[in-house]
């Protein structure tokens, strides 16, 4: 089975946060082959951006930052392109007033007929409300 996930949960995989636990279940999941990971390739330069605020608020050191990023670029994910997912991600954007960046990982669910799993609590609750329900799960709600 495939899932879509998003930088919130990426980020949970190596930093020790709250519902990283859950994050540690899907990640193992994934390498027993239980599921496939999916992102568009926006989720690195979002990642990233992530790490940058926890160094620079000193949650990590740059060590730490070095060893997260060396470890994401080998996560067992496939990554499709933003550039394709745009015209539909755009679409979904307008229609349910997020960002593009939040409708690309949609987008991409929906296309592959899966769910997105995130802990951005924010966008589960928005995507709850509407048709595109099906589509997103939250990570605090995952089962092996």
């Amino acid at each position: 089975m495939n899932v879509v996930i998003d930088a919130s949960v990426l980020i949970k995989f190596y930093v020790p946060e709250v519902l990283s636990d859950k994050a540690s279940h899907l990640l193992d999941a994934v390498k027993e082959g239980g599921f496939s990971l999916l992102a568009p390739d926006l989720i690195f330069p979002e990642a990233g951006n992530i790490l940058w605020k926890k160094h620079r608020l000193k949650e990590l050191t740059r060590s730490e930052v070095n060893e997260i990023t060396d470890a994401i670029v080998l996560l067992p994910v496939r990554v499709e392109s933003s550039k394709d997912l745009l015209p539909l991600a755009t679409g979904i954007a307008m229609t349910y007033g997020i960002s593009v960046y939040d409708a690309a990982y949609l987008a991409l669910a929906r296309i592959h007929e899966t769910r997105m799993v995130t802990a951005d609590g924010k966008l589960f609750k928005k995507m709850t409300e509407t048709e595109m329900d099906k589509y997103v799960s939250w990570l605090g709600n995952f089962r092996e």
